[in-house]
């Protein structure tokens, strides 16, 4: 049984678009697919706010032209 983590989990695969997915180990986010028998890894990485830009690894102020 897995414990609920307050995330939603995804409706269908992100490669096949079939719904036969499932938890996939004890690491959240990670799901495998029966239908193309895949395994991926979702997270959340961020939000970008209004009058910002995601710069390589950081985030920068949008300059106005």
């Amino acid at each position: 049984m897995t414990v609920p983590t307050g995330r939603a989990v995804p409706f269908y695969c992100p490669y096949c678009g079939e719904e036969d997915i499932e938890p996939d180990g004890d690491e959240p986010g990670r799901f495998a697919c029966n239908s193309c028998t895949r395994h991926f890894l979702l997270r959340f990485v961020g939000q970008r706010f209004v009058g910002q830009r995601f710069v390589g690894q950081g985030v920068r102020p949008v300059q106005e032209s």
